[in-house]
């Protein structure tokens, strides 16, 4: 049995809806001069966004057809070439703002952050293209980096690259440097975004904390790698300089090298780190070391307080494979494989999309409470699969009835298998083909 506790589906459709509108109203008072949709015709501006949102995995003329749109599928494709996808980043943006996501561990907010790629059709001509030995043909990708909230289970921000220019740290370091997060915050990530510079960032930024998986072997931090293999809590400090004086040495200063000078010529073989502040910097933060149940140890880097114990930084650090499992729900739930566009600017209409409807999805999910017989075996969750294609459906209907899709929602549901131990199948996705497309 369910029931709905809070914010409504027909609460979230109005939001979603109005975001659109403010997003459109936002483009035309920054383009004025922007010509495209200033005619009367069936394909506007709010259509074809809402349209995007809507799309599943079939054909364009399935996915018109289903949509009560009577246009060709080049008319839609002509159209579309006229929308800036930074209209559907803005609308992201917007629903996200008039949602109220209220979930928090200790008066933190936990957003997770972590990049995926997402696979487009082969174009030479574009930023995305690269090529190396195992594919010498070449393929095209672009690179996915959002900040997630894994409490909420809602995409906060995002910043989407050509896949050959991929840089998840710089993607963090503008996250702190550009947004104004003020609340509460706690960001975590997974080893690769561990550096001076990113710790540097978060200590500059009084109401964001970090939490960040550190390599513990050879290649670790000189202070940490000196820590004692097994559970700990202690606190490090050191100064970061990025020069090499007597001054320096003498004070064992950590070197952070930088190609500071523009006309020299550099080794390939120097090892140059950003650094964006001052120099020397002083530095301080707290290295909590726990122990697996696999024997193993997991070494965390953290500027949480005391109030947090390791126990809870453990649990908040695991926390983090919610993003893991959202990408798997954005790109098979909601179909981000089945790509409608090959141009760079379509994939990003449709990654924006994605995530807006994924987060539509989740909050309307988010206020069902499922109530477990005591007579199950297991206990059981939402089948998410089933409600974002019915969420879907209500988005797209006019006067959907939101009792009956938290109905339907109710009849969908599967067992929880909490420690599982299966061995991850990793293959290679590619591009699913425009002539490959599922029926429904």
């Amino acid at each position: 049995m369910m029931k709905i506790v809070n914010t409504t589906p027909a609460v979230l459709k109005h939001q979603i809806k109005e975001a659109i509108t403010k997003a459109v109203a936002n483009y035309r008072t920054d383009y004025p001069n922007d010509t495209a949709f200033t005619r009367k015709c069936t394909l506007n501006m709010e259509t074809m966004v809402n349209l995007l949102l809507s799309m599943q995995g079939g054909s364009l003329k399935k996915e018109l057809y289903d949509a009560g749109i009577d246009v060709t599928a080049s008319a839609f494709v002509q159209q579309r070439n006229k929308l800036s996808w930074t209209i559907f980043e803005d609308a992201f943006e917007h629903f996200n703002a008039d949602c109220n996501d209220v979930k928090k561990y200790k008066g933190y907010r936990v957003l997770a952050i972590d990049g995926t790629t997402v696979n487009m059709a082969r174009n030479p001509k574009s930023d995305s293209f690269m090529q190396n030995d195992s594919n010498p043909k070449g393929y095209n990708q672009l690179h996915v980096n959002p900040l997630y909230d894994v409490l909420n289970k809602t995409y906060t921000h995002c910043i989407i690259q050509p896949q050959p220019k991929m840089d998840e740290v710089g993607c963090l370091a503008f996250y702190l440097s550009w947004y104004d997060f003020k609340e509460k915050t706690l960001i975590v990530a997974d080893r690769g975004y561990e550096s001076y510079n990113t710790f540097a960032h978060f200590l500059e930024h009084p109401n964001v904390d970090f939490l960040i998986r550190v390599k513990q072997d050879r290649s670790a931090m000189r202070e940490i790698g000196k820590l004692p293999m097994t559970e700990l809590d202690v606190d490090v400090s050191f100064t970061i300089t990025t020069t090499q004086t007597n001054v320096d040495k003498e004070n064992s200063y950590i070197l952070v090298q930088t190609r500071k000078n523009e006309d020299k010529v550099y080794s390939s073989k120097t090892r140059a780190g950003r650094w964006d502040f001052p120099s020397p910097y002083p530095m301080k933060f707290r290295v909590v070391r726990v122990l697996l149940d696999t024997g193993e140890y997991e070494t965390l880097a953290t500027s949480l307080p005391r109030s947090f114990t390791p126990a809870e930084i453990k649990e908040l650090y695991h926390s983090r494979w919610g993003i893991e499992t959202s990408f798997r729900e954005l790109k098979y739930g909601i179909g981000l494989v089945n790509l409608h566009g090959k141009k760079d600017d379509f994939v990003k209409q449709e990654i924006f999309s994605a995530m807006l409807m994924m987060n539509f999805c989740n909050r309307i999910v988010n206020e069902i409470v499922v109530k477990n017989k005591q007579e199950n075996i297991y206990e059981y969750k939402i089948n998410m699969k089933m409600a974002i294609y019915l969420c879907r459906q209500f988005f797209r209907t006019k006067n959907a009835d939101e009792k009956k899709l938290i109905k339907d929602i109710s009849k969908y549901l599967e067992p929880v298998r909490p420690d599982r131990r299966d061995t991850r199948n990793i293959k290679a996705k590619s591009f699913v083909g425009f002539v490959y497309r599922v029926s429904a």
